[in-house]
């Protein structure tokens, strides 16, 4: 059985960082693609990032290019996401999944979902 857990959330002010942390305890995590979605109140669940199985290829979102960073750590079976610059607008519910090697941004793409990690960014 799959099990992602998130860390790492918090409350923080416009302009902090954050960096969250996913664990996984799935065998095939050296072998799948990883991501990283948020969800706002009331709203969809939304792309943030991925990062290809073996950790070459990386995807964001327009909103977070150039301020978030995605990475993993095979050996650990642990993928991460830095946070920099953050504004009141990342604010939401952070969730880690696991997909195949082709999962990048869409939320079909993948199989697996961790229970979610709370950040909110006061202004």
């Amino acid at each position: 059985q799959v099990q992602l857990v998130e860390s790492g959330g918090g409350l923080v002010q416009a302009g902090d960082s954050l960096k969250l942390s996913c664990a996984a305890s799935a065998r095939t995590f050296g072998s799948s693609a990883m991501g990283w979605f948020r969800q706002a109140p009331g709203k969809e669940r939304d792309f943030v990032a991925a990062i290809s199985w073996t950790g070459y290829s990386t995807y964001y979102s327009d909103s977070v290019k150039g301020r978030f960073t995605i990475s993993r750590d095979n050996a650990k079976n642990t993928v991460y996401l830095q946070m920099n610059s953050l504004k009141p607008e990342d604010t939401g519910v952070y969730y880690c999944a696991l997909g195949p090697r082709g999962s990048t941004t869409r939320v079909q793409s993948y199989n697996y979902w961790g229970q979610g990690t709370q950040v909110t960014v006061s202004s």
